[in-house]
């Protein structure tokens, strides 16, 4: 279908700024998909309607390479964006125990919003604060030095925040500049448990 096709005035109209700059074939699947995710924040079923009638490709096959490349959501982003490090540091420090934690509290997994839209979770490589691992960021903001306890007292206070309350603070660690990093104040956020080396790297 080409660009002229997509009317303005309907849903998948909105889309033909983006796709006015991708050639009309199968190989401009996964840059649009990258284009539309970056203007809306995630890919939605009315944006993969949209690229199959303008690819001229099944919706099955949009919706299969939008589940196997995790770089992309298939739900709307939380007001409170969620992201667990998984790189070297944070592993041998058990940031997966931290992952199953948010997991269990949310009642969601990676990739994935809860219902009342607050929260979202993702895992990433890196974060760049290894000097405080194990790391999660909220909003971009760092909290180092990770246990269970802590993981769950921040969620609560991310909770109590944006129902109006007030609570005890739970000291993030500071906006890292990679290798620098420290925890604010560092006394505040305990040191998670050692766990045993393995795979994952930064």
């Amino acid at each position: 279908m080409s660009t002229a096709a997509v009317s303005a005035g309907t849903p998948k109209g909105r889309y033909r700024e983006i796709f006015r700059k991708y050639a009309a074939s199968r190989d401009s699947l996964i840059p649009i998909l990258q284009a539309v995710q970056e203007s809306e924040g995630y890919v939605s079923g009315e944006s993969i309607a949209a690229t199959s009638d303008y690819l001229d490709l099944p919706e099955s096959k949009i919706f299969g390479v939008a589940t196997f490349y995790n770089q992309f959501r298939l739900s709307a982003p939380g007001r409170c964006q969620v992201q667990i490090c998984r790189g070297t540091a944070c592993h041998v420090k058990a940031s997966l125990n931290l992952l199953e934690v948010l997991q269990q509290e949310l009642g969601i997994e990676p990739g994935e919003t809860t219902r009342d839209g607050l929260f979202s979770l993702e895992t990433v490589a890196c974060l760049g604060a290894c000097s405080i691992a194990p790391v999660m960021t909220v909003n971009g903001e760092f909290y180092g030095r990770l246990d269970k306890k802590t993981v769950v007292r921040a969620l609560g206070e991310i909770r109590n925040r944006e129902a109006g309350g007030t609570a005890a603070e739970v000291a993030p660690g500071a906006a890292a500049d990679a290798a620098t990093a420290s925890a604010r104040p560092a006394a505040d956020v305990a040191p998670g448990p050692a766990a045993g080396k393995g795979g994952e790297h930064a």
